[in-house]
């Protein structure tokens, strides 16, 4: 593990990036304390494949069809229909 004060960080700081990558620990310390740790970014994975869960999820017959209950909660007893346009 290597450690290093933050001047010595700054000026070396593209070796330093290219041993973190290499799998080198270093941290940067500030008046001897530890405050940061260099770590490479995980690549990416690449592109998740589409329709992954095709087949697997089913909708009901009547699961667009308007609900009344959930009706009442918004609209109260009013049933709901044509849009209220008010001027």
């Amino acid at each position: 593990m290597k450690v290093l004060n933050i001047h010595q960080a700054k000026t070396h700081l593209s070796r330093l990036i290219e041993e973190a990558v290499g799998g080198e620990t270093v941290v940067v310390a500030k008046a001897g304390k530890p405050m940061v740790q260099l770590v490479p970014v995980a690549a990416a994975g690449g592109a998740r494949p589409l329709g992954l869960l095709a087949g697997q999820a089913k909708e009901s017959a009547d699961c667009w069809s308007p609900d009344q209950e959930v009706e009442q909660w918004f609209y109260g007893e009013k049933k709901v229909g044509a849009p209220r346009v008010t001027e």
